[in-house]
């Protein structure tokens, strides 16, 4: 094998739908955006995924952003035996900086928090 190359066949482009889609949920953007909290490697985080992988780390998301697991009726578990998830806890970006912080930006004025963000140089637009 190759250096770089994946172990096992190539996830099929529903199971790399599903995966972008519970990112997502999870507050991240695309597979990039979540490499360090997921733990992607620099292929993952291309899109590239073995189908054992894309069924791990949907089933970690599942159980992550469910609690429990995944809902009734879904895929039975079948993780990698090369490598195992990780296990990273996944928390939605907007509570992140909130937590860190101990400070709730919900309760600011936008023109507040604009004027704030321009005074540390940022730039502000409507959306």
């Amino acid at each position: 094998m190759a250096f770089g190359q994946s172990a096992g066949p190539p996830a099929t482009g529903k199971q790399v739908r599903e995966l972008l889609e519970l990112l997502e949920a999870a507050g991240h953007s695309d597979f990039r955006d979540a490499r360090g909290p997921m733990g992607f490697t620099q292929r993952q985080a291309g899109g590239k995924f073995t189908r054992d992988e894309a069924d791990a780390f949907i089933e970690q998301l599942e159980t992550e952003i469910h609690g429990d697991g995944p809902p009734e009726g879904s895929r039975p578990s079948t993780a990698p035996a090369s490598r195992a998830a990780p296990t990273s806890k996944i928390v939605p970006r907007t509570n992140t900086a909130a937590k860190k912080s101990g400070a709730d930006l919900s309760d600011v004025a936008s023109d507040e928090l604009a004027a704030e963000l321009q005074r540390r140089g940022w730039i502000v637009a409507e959306p």
